[in-house]
């Protein structure tokens, strides 16, 4: 037999081969694919301004390009959990279907509109026409309170300038951002970028006259805004532990609806429970608001946030000491009534990790390693003296090469954190969990937070014998490319991979030289 069977004659049809792109092609010859540092260097030349902000606010961790999820989800999700907002993408096709593929798996329920554009829209300018007419085509007030336009790498690069749109159309915010993978590391400072950029448009919009109130219930009580996101469960706990103080928790910054922005600003005090948010945190200081670092978790943390807050409210002690009794010994005895015994290394991308790792500790942990791809700011400084005034190591900007070489060197009895690091943790015959959706789907303040994190921790530490159980019935079926059950030996063909070798390693030597030029 000398003809492959077919079904049909597709396998026929003539194959057309393409030219590679010139050396100057720009960002739109080379989409999200191109070298971050070449994009970054064209969008400095395109708009300095914007990436002179980046690397301010959002510092550049040791990857030129994030090792999570593409960054722009994070204020994605932000636009689309909010009431009357839109949100309009701009970015190549195949970035556009991955985000949207992923916040319709989140639950996003609602659409979320595209731009397309291509080289020779980018270069006459012709995409932000485009951009601008969409945006007044779906700006209706009955059913809009805000637009959020996204540039996405490319149109980045190339200084597609959203700070021209329209600031408003028929009475709907129009707010234009930057989310570039080479100018913000994690999907988590972006939230903090659509979170800044809304705040900043609020704030302008309160000191220029009466704004609406919110449509929730207001207090009249001081309130203390939350900043960050987190488990629904935590703010109510918060509010509970701020009422004997005669205070009350405020909204949750990122927002639901725009009109909680104002309830935010209004606040007396802001409650950084993620430190990371520098843009909203610099809106909010603009605004004379004071900021709190930490966050009610464990009874040592619970005690100290209580005491700042009385500090910053300037309470009298007694008042202070009266609430902190009234909740402490009931979370001492939570953590006691459900302890973790075993060392466990913490690492990860939500902002979070760092609480995690003090409620463990209390819980009886022992916690060597924690990371975190999140930047250290000055409102993380009290988290971090506590961990390492308990043995703990904390890496910011924690690489993934980082915390599996912290999970190989410590060989936990539970390893937390990312999908590679759970992989390998696995791989190794460790028990492992994903930190995005075991670990951080759990109240964690207050009362409420005291003993959740044990059930699922010991858990998982038991079934380590399974795992070496496991690690020993798949031993020899081989790793990698070399994985399966194989008749004979792998034809892993030593000689093409050293050709692809010296091709990389030339392309490399290549790129190196034309960044000296």
């Amino acid at each position: 037999m000398t003809r492959e069977t077919t079904y049909d004659d597709a396998a026929e049809a003539p194959v057309l081969t393409g030219t590679p792109n010139p050396p100057d092609a720009g960002p739109a010859a080379h989409g999200c694919h191109a070298g971050a540092e070449r994009m970054r260097a064209e969008a400095a030349g395109a708009n300095p301004e914007l990436m002179e902000g980046f690397a301010r606010d959002y510092p550049k961790g040791p990857h030129d390009q994030p090792q999570s999820m593409c960054p722009a989800f994070g204020s994605l999700r932000v636009g689309l959990r909010m009431r009357r907002v839109a949100t309009i993408l701009s970015g190549s096709a195949c970035c556009v279907y991955g985000l949207t593929f992923v916040s319709h798996f989140y639950g996003a329920r609602r659409s979320v509109g595209y731009v397309p554009f291509s080289s020779e829209t980018l270069v006459t300018g012709k995409l932000f026409e485009d951009i601008r007419e969409a945006v007044h085509d779906i700006a209706d007030p009955a059913r809009l309170d805000a637009i959020v336009v996204t540039n996405l790498c490319v149109p980045t690069a190339s200084g597609v300038p959203l700070r021209l749109l329209p600031k408003q159309i028929d009475g709907v915010r129009i707010i234009g951002i930057d989310v570039p993978g080479f100018g913000i590391p994690t999907h988590a400072e972006a939230k903090d970028v659509l979170a800044g950029a809304m705040l900043a448009y609020a704030r302008a919009e309160a000191e220029a006259g009466p704004v609406p109130r919110p449509a929730a219930a207001v207090t009249d009580r001081p309130t203390v805004t939350l900043l960050g996101e987190m488990f629904p469960a935590d703010p109510m706990s918060i509010g509970a532990l701020l009422a004997p103080l005669g205070l009350a928790a405020g909204p949750v910054v990122p927002c639901r609806e725009w009109r909680e922005l104002y309830a935010a600003l209004d606040g007396a005090a802001v409650a950084a429970i993620h430190p990371f948010y520098t843009a909203a945190i610099r809106e909010f200081e603009a605004a004379g608001r004071p900021i709190l670092g930490s966050a009610p978790v464990g009874a040592e943390g619970t005690e100290a946030w209580l005491r700042a807050i009385g500090e910053t409210f300037a309470l009298p002690a007694s008042k202070v000491a009266e609430a902190q009794n009234a909740v402490l010994p009931a979370i001492r005895a939570g953590l006691a009534a459900h302890p973790v015994q075993g060392t466990v290394t913490v690492s990860g991308y939500e902002g979070s990790e760092l609480l995690v790792a003090r409620l463990l500790i209390e819980s009886g942990a022992r916690v060597p390693y924690v990371g975190t791809a999140c930047p250290r700011t000055r409102w993380s400084a009290e988290d971090v003296g506590w961990l390492e005034a308990h043995g703990a190591m904390v890496k910011f900007r924690a690489s993934l090469e980082d915390d599996c070489a912290a999970m190989e060197a410590v060989r936990p009895d539970l390893a937390i954190g990312t999908t590679p690091v759970v992989q390998k943790a696995k791989e190794l015959g460790l028990p492992a969990l994903y930190f995005t959706n075991l670990i951080s789907a759990r109240p964690l303040m207050g009362i409420a937070g005291a003993g959740q994190l044990a059930q699922v921790v010991n858990a998982a530490i038991a079934n380590k014998d399974r795992m070496a159980t496991m690690r020993d019935f798949f031993e020899g079926t081989g790793t990698g490319d070399t994985a399966g059950i194989w008749e004979g030996a792998p034809n892993v063909q030593p000689d093409f991979r050293a050709r692809q070798v010296k091709k990389l390693e030339k392309q490399a030597r290549a790129a190196k030289a034309a960044e000296m030029i």
